[in-house]
């Protein structure tokens, strides 16, 4: 993918009105063209957002639109959709760059809130992980410190350090909040995917997992991704993603990175091109400064540890009539697979597959049994950071950008054998 097309059959006198203003005028010019298939380019809509002409409408809103008018018009009338997710994250990291204290100090070991981190990259880089603390007393992570800092608290801070000439300090005892911190960053290695997962549990009783607790032997089921206006069902292979292109997450700025863990480049998909499964993922880093505690949120997961809810919302440029007919993909059409996590191995079995329609009614069938199950994820949110990026789209505060370069087609998600 190119950033600029060689063409641009657009043109600047064919413009038509903005938003919801023009689904009661006839069509213009601009709008045939752009519903017979035509493409857009990067600089257009650059420049349609720059004069506050920029349409943008959430992935609900678009399909609503698709519904009622065809997909051909809804086209025409739509430069860009969002698509958002906000779901359960343990893949993901804390990265504190601290300024030099008097004497300075070589950072060796490091507490935060009395979590452990790793001093690494630096006389005052801390590395605090998202996941974990199952075993920590207080119950508490990176996630939980990212919480309390968002909040405005305070947390303790002590180390210890390695003892140079340059840095000649051994120990440490101070208070951390955000605002002491001089630099940070939230690294989430698997940011977004292409689809999710419905967990369900073959063993009697509780099973602990990544989502939360399944009651077996396959009595509820919990499904992960959020379906239909998720980011990776409205953008089938994360194709309009790519190293620096801008993310909205947690309310600041993020950058992806390029591809994250697990990515699986070569998924099964449908004709439409959607994954059936788990696939494409990328890596976003986002600063710690610029996030917002109302689309974060520390959780913990009996019995499998720490995690963090992440909102993330990003756009979706209508470049032509194929990524609008993919972005218009309703949940009836979309599926995700059913696996058994209750086993503990490497590969879980899968037990067939499921509509998002189905999921979102709170039942579905299994072979011979009906199991109740309920959203990994918030909709919730995921549904309001979509309303704030459409909102920063049409007010030019938020950057259009299409990849300089594509996703690796190399998996990450490759097994280790011993």
């Amino acid at each position: 993918m190119t950033r600029e097309s060689p063409s641009d059959p657009e043109s600047p006198g064919l413009i038509g009105p903005v938003g919801s203003a023009m689904h009661n005028q006839p069509q213009s010019n601009d709008s045939i063209e752009a519903g017979a298939g035509l493409s857009r380019s990067e600089r257009r809509l650059r420049e349609r957002q720059r004069r506050g002409e920029l349409r943008v409408r959430s992935a609900a809103a678009f399909r609503v639109l698709v519904s009622e008018r065809g997909l051909e018009q809804a086209y025409a009338a739509t430069d860009v959709v969002v698509a958002a997710d906000a779901g359960f994250t343990d893949q993901a990291s804390l990265h504190l760059s601290l300024g030099p204290s008097d004497p300075p100090i070589r950072l060796r070991e490091a507490q935060l809130g009395g979590v452990t981190g790793l001093a690494t990259g630096g006389p005052g880089e801390l590395v605090l992980p998202v996941g974990g603390g199952l075993v920590e007393p207080g119950r508490r992570s990176g996630a939980q410190l990212l919480g309390a800092l968002l909040a405005g608290e305070a947390l303790a801070f002590d180390a210890s350090g390695e003892a140079t000439a340059a840095h000649p300090r051994r120990d440490l005892h101070t208070e951390l909040s955000r605002e002491r911190i001089g630099g940070g960053r939230l690294l989430l290695h698997r940011a977004i995917g292409e689809n999710g997962v419905v967990a369900v549990s073959s063993a009697a009783g509780l099973c602990a997992s990544p989502w939360g607790p399944l009651l077996g032997p396959c009595g509820t089921a919990l499904w992960s991704c959020g379906g239909a206006g998720s980011i990776g069902l409205t953008m089938p292979g994360l194709s309009l993603l790519g190293p620096g292109s801008p993310v909205l997450v947690g309310g600041g700025i993020g950058w992806v990175l390029g591809a994250g863990s697990g990515h699986q480049p070569a998924p099964r998909r449908q004709p439409s091109g959607h994954a059936l499964t788990p696939g494409v993922t990328v890596a976003v880093s986002v600063d710690l400064h610029g996030l917002d505690g109302r689309w974060l949120r520390p959780c913990f997961m009996a019995g499998h540890g720490c995690a963090l809810l992440v909102a993330i919302a990003a756009p979706v440029p209508l470049l032509d009539l194929e990524v609008a007919r993919q972005a218009a993909a309703g949940p009836e059409t979309l599926e995700a697979p059913v696996l058994d996590v209750a086993i503990p191995r490497r590969i879980k079995p899968a037990l067939g597959s499921v509509n998002y329609a189905q999921l979102a009614s709170g039942r579905f069938v299994l072979g011979e049994r009906e199991l109740r199950c309920a959203p990994a994820h918030s909709p919730r949110l995921a549904s309001e950071i979509s309303a704030e990026l459409v909102s920063r789209l049409e007010q030019n505060r938020f950057p259009i950008r299409l990849p300089v370069l594509p996703l690796s087609e190399r998996p990450s998600l490759l097994p280790i054998d011993s």
